[in-house]
């Protein structure tokens, strides 16, 4: 069964047992706690309807339909006990705390009567389905489209090593990347689909969901450009460690019974904060548009006044997983400041108009990006994005600069609240540090520090 169609399957289960879950509470509660005749009511049918949907969003919330072949049944237990307790004690507090009841010891049979019908009518149909998804998975019937990166001894005994184990794992493999020039033994068991230069093209065209990299030691010093290129977009990275990568601590244990790999942890920020980020992104940005609309209506005059040219200005960026989009802002330069080819601008800038300097000063020409925001191009924090010429020029230095590109960019950054603008391509990597760092360590936390430094950047007029 494809991936989408699981996803609907489970999304199904889990909405029909919490509705059955809440009909059988609601009869449970109106005749064993009130003792009065079971009837069918306004309250029931907000239940039987309405409240699934909440459950389907904590549900979500766990990242559980986020790719439901990647289930597995601890996890499952987990994220039952976890949902059932916390979605328990919300019904009881929003709709049971108010009840009328002769005993305030009744409470206690209420809430346990919600919490043991929602588990047991919600883990029961739950385990099975990802029962019938684990044993499709180590029949190898399902799994996932996966790209092996190496060429010699160590990729070819890790191959055979997964493809010989007696349950399976998941692994599809489409093919393998060569990391040196010339044959490989590899190809005696796989398609050779092209070279490391290539990678991300290779990803795209046969849909790579994960990707085994198995490089032998002198090869190592590969490792860094090769998941800067793959890093991202939900591709699970695994590489086969040497003693020097179990002490470094730096990579996960994915699989008890599998090939000895090890997952890449290519994202600190748990899924519930990332939803929960997005939603912020949403509702301050919206505050923010409708606010500033007499901030918009000034600041429009007043470029329209300083020189000949549009009031907004408009350049295409590289948004998350290298998609293009286009960044608005508030325009600074004179018209044709680009006419010989990309420029970066510098604190001194002549095609920069006098208001266009007051606005970076206070980072006024990026309020318009609020929009970007709305549209799902940006979030208010993450790296800034670039031009696709700049980053062109940046990963021939640095390839980690790609890393960047596997988040929504923002608005604000670590990197522009430490750097501020760059004025040339070894700033723009001196900032890339910061942005990285912010990526390994992103938290809901930490962008609220950001966007504190930012505003006082704005009020101290410190824009650089």
């Amino acid at each position: 069964m494809p991936r989408k169609k699981l996803t609907y399957f489970l999304l199904l289960i889990d909405f029909i047992t919490a509705s059955f879950s809440w009909a059988l509470f609601y009869y449970l509660r109106k005749t064993q706690i009130e003792n009065v005749k079971f009837s069918v009511d306004s309250t029931f049918y907000f239940g039987v309807v309405l409240i699934p949907f909440a459950w389907l969003c904590l549900y979500a919330l766990q990242g559980t339909y986020y790719d439901v072949r990647r289930l597995y049944r601890l996890k499952v237990v987990n994220q039952t006990i976890v949902s059932v307790v916390i979605g328990s004690v919300i019904l009881f507090f929003t709709l049971l705390l108010d009840d009328d009841v002769k005993d305030y010891q009744l409470y206690y049979s209420s809430i346990f009567i919600l919490f043991s019908s929602y588990f047991v009518l919600t883990f029961i149909p739950r385990i099975l389905f990802v029962s019938y998804i684990v044993h499709k998975v180590q029949l190898n019937i399902t799994g996932f489209r996966t790209l092996l990166i190496g060429g010699d001894e160590r990729a070819l005994s890790i191959y055979n090593e997964i493809i010989n184990l007696p349950r399976g794992i998941g692994n599809k493999f489409v093919g393998f990347v060569s990391i040196n020039k010339g044959t490989s033994i590899l190809e005696t068991e796989l398609k050779c689909l092209g070279s490391i230069e290539n990678l991300n093209q290779i990803v795209r065209e046969f849909q790579i969901e994960e990707v085994i990299i198995a490089l032998e030691n002198s090869d190592k010093n590969k490792l860094k450009d090769i998941i800067s290129r793959i890093q991202g977009g939900g591709i699970k990275i695994k590489i086969s460690p040497d003693m020097y990568d179990i002490l470094l601590g730096s990579v996960k244990m994915n699989n008890l019974f599998g090939a000895l790999l090890f997952e890449v942890n290519s994202d600190s920020m748990p899924l519930f904060q990332q939803v929960l980020k997005r939603g912020l992104d949403l509702i301050l940005s919206f505050l923010a548009v409708l606010f500033l609309i007499p901030f918009y209506i000034v600041m429009a005059i007043l470029v329209k006044f300083s020189s000949d040219g549009p009031i907004l200005f408009k350049q295409e960026r590289i948004g998350l997983n290298g998609k293009p989009f286009s960044i608005i802002k508030f325009r600074t330069m004179f018209l044709d400041s680009e006419k010989f080819g990309p420029q970066l601008s510098s604190e001194n800038d002549p095609r920069i108009t006098k208001v266009g300097k007051f606005m970076r000063k206070l980072r006024l020409d990026e309020f318009p990006q609020f929009i970007n925001v709305l549209k799902g191009d940006m979030s208010l924090v993450g790296p800034r994005p670039e031009r696709q010429f700049y980053i062109d020029e940046i990963i021939k230095l640095e390839p980690q600069f790609l890393q960047l590109t596997k988040v929504r960019p923002g608005i604000t950054s670590w990197g522009q609240v430490k750097f501020g603008y760059a004025e040339n391509v070894e700033q723009m990597i001196q900032r890339m540090k910061f942005d990285l760092l912010y990526i390994k360590n992103r938290t809901i936390a930490l962008d609220f520090k950001i966007l504190f430094h930012t505003i006082l950047i704005i009020l101290k007029a410190k824009g650089k």
